[in-house]
């Protein structure tokens, strides 16, 4: 069915788009700027904010690779279509935006449309559709005046029909709008704010929000959770943060400093705090955290007191106990409250308590690595035992983690287990 699915989206998307290719309808054109005139000096404070904007925006995920130069493109981004690059930004006038305009650029963000070609959606211009020009032309004059970078974009690896650009104007005209639905409700100016932050510059929903076969972003269940990657994005909603014990304190320290009582950043979410969140000023930090927990933020579930398997799971709690001894307990305690700078609690952990269990059993496989966090915090690298356990294993151990340490049923199956393990 997905499969009919998707062939029937492709044939509409190629019928969309061939008549939009021919009428130029989505070729808007913008005024350019006075940052355009190459005789006009850049203010120092329009550069500042910019780079400021450009961290908020977190583009350096996406467009310096590990050992590459800041902004030089050539980052991978996994996509079910095939894997896009992340292009060169610098002012290099053959490879960069060097001889783009300020209007140039604004239409890549508010319209997904390059100098020459359409970009392909990995690039979240559906959410930068609500970034204003001003910032627009901000990032802009930062990015204008790095050093240009003179390194090539490496062509992106996706396979017909995916590869005619051309049809990307079809999936705008069908799926690109002009602002997204609000997650949270409020009205305060800090939660405006912090709307303007997720929805557009932070681009939250690109990742927290289910897709559909095209790729299309399913809006009626914006930031309920995203399946992209080996980690899945949680929901962040307001019940699901406060399900999962989160508070707006713990929040803003997380996006800080990128570890709180619920646990530290690993996977993309390392590189948003590394790269974006922990650069935010105070003000903009709470304003993102009053958008996501809404004007009057739900006061978070509970946890009993003392760890304990609920009533009627004493037989799963009593076969996954022995291997959490065996394995888990030397870092992370008896008790599940792990050790400072060396590993995380897992008692009240946001990812040992979240619905879904993808994300903790993934952790449980391939373990996690070594990371350093703001305020000289950090933590050591877990070893996966995806050789080590077999599914059923797995899944005792996941039981008894979310049983005794998160106030979740034991409900993981093996199935699960293998749904996750990736071929040997």
């Amino acid at each position: 069915m997905k499969a009919k699915t998707l062939a029937w989206g492709i044939a509409v998307i190629i019928v969309v788009g061939a008549g939009i290719v021919l009428s130029g309808v989505l070729d808007p054109s913008y005024k350019t700027a006075a940052i355009d005139q190459a005789d006009t000096p850049i203010p120092a404070q329009l550069i500042a904010r910019g780079k400021y904007l450009a961290m908020a925006a977190d583009c350096t995920a996406c467009h310096t690779s590990k050992d590459g130069a800041p902004f030089a493109g050539g980052v991978p981004i996994a996509t079910p279509f095939g894997t896009i690059y992340g292009s060169n930004i610098t002012p290099d006038k053959k490879h960069g935006i060097g001889s783009w305009s300020s209007a140039d650029f604004y239409r890549v963000l508010h319209d997904g449309i390059a100098p020459g070609h359409p970009v392909y959606p990995a690039m979240p211009y559906t959410s930068y559709r609500s970034i204003s020009r001003a910032d627009s032309d901000a990032i802009f004059a930062y990015l204008r005046s790095l050093a240009p970078v003179p390194v090539a974009n490496r062509a992106n690896d996706v396979p017909f029909p995916f590869n005619i650009r051309a049809l990307l104007r079809g999936w705008n005209f069908l799926f690109l709008r002009n602002s997204l639905p609000d997650a949270s409700s409020g009205s305060s100016d800090e939660w405006v704010r912090g709307k303007y932050l997720a929805n557009g510059l932070g681009h939250c929903t690109e990742c927290h929000t289910p897709r559909g076969a095209l790729g299309q972003l399913t809006l009626g269940k914006t930031l309920q959770g995203g399946d992209l990657g080996d980690i899945h994005a949680v929901g962040i909603t307001p019940g699901q943060l406060a399900a999962r014990g989160w508070t707006t304190a713990d929040l803003q320290h997380f996006l800080a400093f990128g570890i709180a009582p619920q646990g530290s950043a690993y996977g993309e979410m390392h590189d948003v705090v590394h790269y974006s969140t922990q650069h935010l000023t105070q003000a903009d930090n709470k304003a993102l955290v009053r958008y996501l927990t809404g004007d009057t933020p739900l006061s978070p579930a509970a946890l009993p007191a003392q760890a304990g398997p609920a009533p009627g799971t004493e037989k799963v709690i009593a076969a996954g106990r022995p291997l959490y001894l065996a394995l888990c307990a030397g870092c992370h305690s008896a008790n599940g409250q792990g050790k400072p700078n060396v590993t995380v609690a897992l008692h009240g952990n946001s990812t040992v308590r979240n619905e879904q269990p993808h994300n903790l059993i993934r952790v449980i496989l391939a373990g996690v690595s070594a990371k350093q966090f703001p305020g000289n915090q950090g933590r050591q690298a877990m070893p996966g035992f995806d050789t080590k356990l077999n599914d059923q294993q797995v899944a005792e151990l996941a039981n008894y983690l979310r049983a005794s340490f998160g106030g979740l049923k034991a409900d993981v199956q093996p199935g699960d287990v293998a749904s996750v393990r990736k071929p040997k």
